[in-house]
């Protein structure tokens, strides 16, 4: 069934143009949020707790923008299946590459933190073409082994290193052969939590945060770069540094996490519809 989706469905969609699937992101669109309200209780409490000082009417606007931007993301993940080198890197920009080219000249390998905001998934075929180190990043496996393999060719296909959370401790222990720049989502749940969880205000609740960016980044004294994906107009978007930390082992503890935990919740509250709202950020509670 997987694959009869994939070849039948999936892989025709992806050979189609934007100016194609941007307008049946618009049908999509109306079904799922319309007809399906996937998720929409969700989404409606996490824009109410995170924005309790906007109005009904507010928080209204930045719900039916937020799936308009949905549709849109979920059309271009499927692009991303056949989009080309040149395509990728026209509609992710890095405007600032300097930031990390500056730590490669400095023979510093580096982690990225990013949050699940506008398009992630374009970072993923446009970004390692762009800078010196070699770009990688940490991801979960699909339960799907079909999907996984066709998602991990399709994320590496331009040079993406990919490294599996549970193999995460593994790479980080050991010296990489060239210098890289690991990607780590820093806004993900924690699967469990535990006493010694790390607990901030992140978007106006207490948020419980996966501390492995800062963890690896003091264990190897790695330099730490925020990686911001902004949406510039439908189908383009930009990528910009900024350098957290170069010093991660001089660091207080903690200090790293809310630091990028504060440039995310700044990207956020700047323009919200961006953000993935169906995610169950808050689904725990501290005792």
């Amino acid at each position: 069934m997987s694959q009869f989706v994939y070849y039948i469905f999936l892989r025709p969609v992806s050979l189609l143009p934007l100016w194609v699937l941007h307008p049946i992101a618009r049908v999509l669109n109306f079904i799922i949020y319309s007809i399906m309200g996937y998720r929409k209780e969700v989404v409606q409490a996490n824009i109410r707790n995170s924005f309790p000082d906007k109005t009904a009417t507010e928080r209204k606007k930045i719900e039916k923008a937020f799936y308009s931007h949905f549709a849109d993301l979920m059309v271009e993940s499927i692009k991303n299946f056949s989009i080309s080198k040149k395509s990728a890197l026209e509609r992710c920009v890095v405007v600032n590459p300097e930031v990390l080219d500056n730590l490669y000249d400095k023979g510093k390998n580096v982690i990225m933190v990013a949050g699940h905001y506008s398009n992630w998934e374009i970072a993923t075929v446009g970004l390692n073409p762009q800078f010196k180190h070699r770009i990688g990043g940490v991801y979960a496996p699909l339960q799907n082994k079909f999907f996984d393999k066709k998602f991990s060719e399709s994320r590496s296909k331009y040079g993406l290193l990919l490294v599996e959370k549970d193999d995460a401790g593994n790479f980080f222990n050991t010296e990489p052969k060239e210098l890289t720049a690991m990607i780590l989502m820093s806004d993900q749940s924690p699967t469990f939590v535990k006493e010694n969880t790390y607990w901030t205000t992140f978007m106006n609740q207490e948020t419980p945060m996966l501390f492995g960016a800062e963890k690896y980044a003091v264990q190897n004294d790695w330099p730490v770069v925020f990686t911001a994906v902004s949406k510039v107009k439908r189908g383009y978007y930009e990528v910009r540094l900024t350098l957290l930390e170069e010093n991660p082992k001089r660091s207080e503890k903690y200090t790293i996490t809310e630091k990028h935990v504060r440039a995310l919740e700044e990207q956020i509250r700047e323009k919200p519809e961006f953000y993935l709202w169906t995610h169950n950020r808050w689904k725990h509670k501290r005792k």
